[in-house]
């Protein structure tokens, strides 16, 4: 695996390098197993935390977690570099393999075109989808109302994902294919995984396994 970098100016050469390998292509068959993906921070420590789901009953089959140490500064679209060793590390302490991953971030809707989920999705040589609660670029129009609406996410020219209602009535979400995956396949699998609530199951699990881990060290 590539060094991974501690200051901005090989943050940006490593960025340069990876968004030539995001593949966006047709999902070829639907997934036995997905896995969310969430990172938490607790001083100078970052939680990385993946949760595997059978595919598509959403039944969670395993978990596992990291703790890294946080290398790199905070800076606007380069979340990947304080997150990104934590989720992988907990990725790689799963046992079972997982076809596709799940980020509570962006995929391609990017200014670099490499968000969290494309970023780790070409360093793993994974399939992954960005699907983030809030936009970091791009304009669109308000999709419908009810759970399965969706408009386009343009910017620079680009169609870059789409803004998804994933339940009735409810804010939308911002998805973006993060590599080897297109936006229609990463439509279809998050709608599959998101049931009674507006986040896929895989993320909630792991937002809430990381918030608890997080306590549970400060409780110490």
């Amino acid at each position: 695996m590539m060094k991974w970098p501690k200051d901005l100016k090989s943050a940006k050469q490593l960025q340069e390098i990876l968004r030539k390998k995001v593949k966006i292509i047709p999902l070829e068959k639907n997934p036995e197993y997905i896995t969310g993906v969430d990172a938490a921070f607790l001083n100078n420590k970052v939680i990385g935390v993946a949760c595997i789901f059978k595919y598509p009953d959403m039944l969670s089959i395993e978990e596992a977690y990291s703790i890294k140490e946080i290398l790199f500064p905070y800076m606007p679209g380069f979340l990947s570099f304080r997150e990104g060793q934590a989720i992988i590390g907990a990725i790689k302490r799963l046992r079972r393999k997982s076809n596709i991953i799940l980020f509570d971030g962006q995929g391609i809707a990017h200014p670099k075109r490499l968000g969290i989920a494309s970023h780790v999705g070409v360093m793993l040589n994974m399939t992954s989808i960005g699907c983030a609660k809030s936009k970091l670029v791009g304009i669109y129009k308000e999709p419908g109302l009810e759970k399965g609406n969706w408009s386009f996410l343009r910017h620079a020219g680009e169609i870059l994902g789409v803004v998804l209602r994933t339940k009735d009535n409810v804010n939308p979400l911002f998805v973006s294919p993060g590599n080897r995956i297109d936006i229609r396949s990463s439509v279809r699998v998050v709608l599959a995984c998101c049931r009674k609530y507006r986040i896929p199951e895989p993320i909630r699990r792991a937002h809430f396994l990381s918030q608890k881990i997080k306590r549970e060290l400060l409780a110490r």
